[in-house]
């Protein structure tokens, strides 16, 4: 350590011998005292150009170069932390696609400037992980599954393991996601959740229990919402899947078939889409609490209809493009962040009246009083959990040794009789006299 100290000084003292020989030189002399100079002190010759056309520092102190100021400005950065935190905490990528959506919004509340617009629209995605970083620092649950197999038409289900290569949207994969809390005793709420793979387009029901009727009549509603026509389902192997119910949802007469396809057993990578939202999009909005009552699933789904202009129409989301492998790297190529409803528009197979609507929606709605209204009703809904009971425990008598009803090895015996005798009740005194 003083060896480095020592060097740095022989470096300050370096500089402040030549520093005034360098002003004086002429170009070609200049050119060579460079040369020493940084073969010398190991510096870059574009640095040691500014350290010796600056004044000499006095000796004995080691004179700093100057810090760049920062370009974006703390309103600037206030703002964005201000988006971000109303958006969902987005990615940095996904950020930056999602300013032009709600800028517009911001402006018209009157909290932007022009300046801080200018700076917003400039920086990079870069930028906003490192002045986001603070704000990032300042902010696991065990999971188990509910899902039981379901044995019947499993021979006319096929299984899906290659990967989705679709270029038109309606082909969903769906799951089950339980609110059951701690104990999966009784009937609770489940939340069917669906995924669109070409457009990202989600939708979700919630539902009071696994019954049959209950997840179809979810899926027909789901069914309804979608701004294009449902064309296939890919769903796990429980029984509110593989059932006849839903085998009929699918081949209804008058109209096209739905295909209908599942994952391998235990292999929940066949659902990787899926899986993700649940994580996304269910999990860590509503989190593992208890709900069994109509009245959370009332709060609930008014829940998931506001998600649904929220997510679909204001957070851009990434679409994986391909892999490439470098020796033992992966890297991963994602295509340009899109919102779910900008992939949709861009589909000719969309339902225009469908699309009427929506365009309707996004430009009506503030995000920034849905975010706020999503806060509230979450709020709403963690209320309405229902929390465990426990029963008082009972009491034990002080004096009752701590192992007891225990059995102990030969070569333990000893030290728990032992301590057996400390624990007995110690005779009574009586006039100075002890009792026998």
């Amino acid at each position: 350590m003083e060896a480095g100290r020592m060097a740095r000084r022989s470096k300050q003292e370096y500089v402040h011998a030549i520093a005034q020989r360098y002003g004086q030189a002429t170009r070609a002399e200049k050119h060579a005292i460079l040369d020493e100079f940084t073969k010398v002190c190991g510096y870059h010759r574009k640095y040691a150009i500014g350290l010796l056309n600056q004044p000499a520092p006095p000796a004995g102190r080691l004179r700093r170069m100057p810090r760049r100021q920062p370009t974006y400005r703390a309103e600037a950065i206030h703002v964005l932390a201000l988006i971000w935190e109303a958006s969902g905490y987005l990615c940095a990528v996904r950020l930056k696609a999602a300013l032009p959506h709600w800028l517009p919004w911001l402006r018209s509340r009157g909290r932007l400037t022009p300046e801080v617009e200018r700076a917003l629209r400039r920086i990079s995605a870069r930028q906003m992980d490192r002045r986001l970083r603070a704000h990032k620092r300042t902010l696991k649950r065990k999971l188990y599954g509910t899902t039981r197999p379901g044995a019947l038409l499993k021979h006319l289900i096929p299984i899906k393991t290659d990967h989705w290569d679709v270029t038109k949207p309606g082909y969903l994969e769906m799951d089950l996601v339980s609110h059951s809390g701690a104990s999966a005793e009784g009937e609770f709420l489940h939340t069917l959740d669906c995924v669109d793979i070409h457009t990202g387009w989600v939708e979700r029901q919630a539902v009071l229990g696994k019954g049959q009727d209950g997840i179809l009549q979810a899926l027909t509603m789901i069914e309804g919402q979608l701004p294009f026509a449902l064309r296939g389902l890919d769903s796990d192997n429980g029984s509110e899947f593989i059932n006849t119910h839903l085998w009929a949802f699918c081949q209804r007469p008058g109209r096209p078939p739905i295909q209908f396809t599942r994952s391998r057993p235990y292999k929940k990578d066949d659902n990787a889409h899926i899986e993700q939202k649940n994580w996304t999009h269910v999990r860590k909005l509503v989190g593992w609490d208890r709900y069994d009552t109509p009245a959370a699933r009332q709060v609930l789904n008014a829940l998931y209809a506001d998600l649904r202009i929220f997510q679909n129409l204001f957070q851009p989301s990434m679409k994986l493009r391909r892999k490439e492998r470098r020796g033992s790297r992966v890297l991963r190529r994602y295509d340009t962040p899109q919102t779910p409803f900008e992939r949709v528009q861009a589909c000719p197979e969309a339902d225009p009246r469908q699309i009427a609507r929506l365009q309707h929606a996004q430009q009506t709605t503030d995000p920034f009083a849905l975010s706020a209204r999503i806060e509230a009703q979450l709020e709403r809904l963690l209320a309405l959990a229902t929390r465990p009971s426990r029963a008082p425990r009972e009491s034990r008598p002080v004096a009752r040794s701590p192992w007891h009803g225990w059995t102990f090895s030969p070569r333990l015996r000893p030290h728990a009789q032992a301590q057996r005798q400390a624990l007995r009740p110690q005779p009574s005194l009586r006039s100075g006299v002890a009792k026998t």
